[in-house]
């Protein structure tokens, strides 16, 4: 998992990635130490469920990645299987078009890694 984290850092503009359980506990970390992990899992686990559950009430399929866009940088939340959820952060002027075929093939690697 560690692996896959550190292959998606080499990325140019991401900043950091991890893998938070749905509960919001860090399960793997490769983050900025600008960042407080503990934190940043706690908000995308309760991120993810709020817009899991409106998705639910509209009828629309399951969620898949969000992005949070910040003046300082972005914020990618995606699901990462049964896994929990796929975190990475970016600087803000990034190309979210491979950032998010990153993500994609980080997701794909994790759910064989189980």
């Amino acid at each position: 998992m560690y692996q896959v984290l550190e292959e998606l850092n080499k990325t140019s503009g991401i900043s950091g990635s991890m893998v938070v359980g749905n509960d919001g506990i860090v399960i793997a970390s490769d983050m900025d130490a600008s960042f407080e992990e503990e934190t940043v899992g706690a908000l995308a686990a309760s991120i993810t469920s709020n817009i899991q559950k409106s998705m639910d009430r509209l009828e629309q399929a399951p969620l898949s990645q969000v992005t949070i866009e910040a003046t300082s940088g972005k914020l990618f939340f995606a699901k990462a299987n049964s896994i929990g959820t796929l975190v990475v952060t970016t600087e803000k002027d990034v190309n979210i078009g491979l950032i998010r075929l990153e993500i994609k093939n980080a997701v794909s690697k994790l759910g064989i890694n189980k």
